[in-house]
């Protein structure tokens, strides 16, 4: 049975535990920041990974067809998405393939554009590669964020985009896009020649009452769309550093194909391969007891807060495990990082890493942890905020 366990992490190599000190300056801070989880994978990937290292030969590896099939299936059985594998690309990680695609896709100084607050590494893959970063920000709605299209479409011709790194869901604010927003889009980046790369790694994290939609599924994009998704998210494989690309256009493919072969990249590790066949296949049950977990700690600190901090503001979790917090009426951003680490003790990714228009005295809060650390974030943070609530004197 793939039941989920709570894992205490402190003292493994962790990045998010041990990791602190070099992000943060000090290890004591409850860590609620980089996005994996606290949890075991499933056990169904343990007992595939066991049964290999006993085997003890870790040669040359070729991916079994079955690793193929495994998200073909996953893709039409969750979410709609009919994949064809000779449409399927290796890379270690998104991150490093969105860096590869601007190298393949763009040249120095060409627009890239990125509608904020979104993952940092979009806007360190343009401005490390030499690329002109664009930025369209989100409009904040009541409850949550929308694209505005004016703005995008405007931002594409004015400085000659190339490319368009698009969050599906998004990350950091938990939007799950609706398919008319994703047709907008795409026919904005159509009309104007505009490359999309659509990270869908959260695709499988969706809240109750919400569809999440491949943008692949929507009509025929295949001349200027690129997907990028894994298993890293769903269930906690991120060390396996294995995920993939599904290119549908075969001359994209060999753009592709020949940037990887000048870098003699032919393929992963046999044990990234392995682990996501084997969740892919086996570790759905898993996923729905992780996604009720999830579920759980939002509301749970979403209920607290605002019944203790009637002026934070939260919008609704669609997708992803992170959670968005808007606290800028109780703290001023001078402050910001020095009250989340030094009086609340917390490790958060700070919402001005995001970029975007109103992203300061925002945080970003990782919901896939267990229970009792979420209950002594919030309780951290009406602690300290409570009592800064007249000293900031927003209005």
């Amino acid at each position: 049975m793939n039941k989920v366990n709570y894992k205490n992490r402190k003292d493994t190599h962790s990045r998010k535990w041990d990791g602190c000190r070099e992000r943060f300056g000090t290890d004591n801070l409850l860590p609620l920041w980089i996005a994996d989880m606290d949890f075991e994978a499933p056990a169904c990937v343990k007992e595939a990974l066991k049964k290999y290292v006993d085997f003890g030969v870790f040669g040359y590896h070729i991916p079994p067809q079955g690793y193929y099939d495994a998200f073909i299936n996953w893709e039409k059985t969750y979410h709609d998405y009919p994949v064809e594998r000779e449409w399927i690309r290796f890379a270690p990680g998104v991150v490093p393939a969105l860096n590869w695609l601007l190298h393949i896709l763009t040249e120095r100084d060409d627009g890239v554009i990125i509608l904020t607050p979104v993952y940092y590494p979009f806007k360190d893959a343009i401005v490390n590669n030499g690329r002109k970063l664009i930025e369209s920000p989100l409009k904040r709605t009541e409850n949550t964020y929308e694209i505005d299209i004016r703005d995008f479409e405007n931002k594409i011709i004015e400085n000659d985009a190339k490319v368009c790194i698009f969050c599906s869901p998004h990350n950091p604010v938990g939007r799950v896009w609706k398919a008319k927003e994703l047709v907008t889009v795409l026919d904005i980046c159509k009309k104007h020649g505009v490359y999309l790369l659509s990270d869908e790694i959260h695709q499988d994290i969706i809240m109750k009452g919400y569809t999440q939609i491949a943008a692949a599924t929507l009509g025929d994009y295949k001349e200027i769309l690129i997907t990028l998704t894994a298993a890293t998210k769903t269930f906690n494989l991120a060390a396996c550093q294995n995920s993939i690309l599904v290119i549908q256009d075969e001359k994209l493919r060999g753009l592709y194909d020949d940037y990887l072969e000048k870098l003699r990249i032919t393929g992963g590790n046999s044990f990234g391969y392995i682990a996501v066949q084997r969740a892919y296949e086996n570790g759905r049950e898993w996923l729905e007891e992780v996604l009720g977990i999830i579920e759980h700690n939002y509301w749970y600190m979403r209920k607290r807060l605002e019944e203790a901090l009637p002026e934070v503001w939260i919008p609704d979790l669609q997708g992803t495990y992170l959670m968005w917090i808007d606290l800028k009426k109780y703290i001023i951003p001078q402050e910001f990082e020095r009250i989340m680490q030094d009086e609340c003790a917390l490790a958060v990714d700070y919402g001005s890493w995001f970029g975007g228009n109103d992203s300061e005295g925002c945080l970003r809060i990782n919901l896939a942890t267990d229970p009792a650390n979420i209950e002594s974030a919030a309780e951290r943070l009406v602690r300290v905020l409570k009592d800064k609530e007249m000293v900031s004197g927003h209005e």
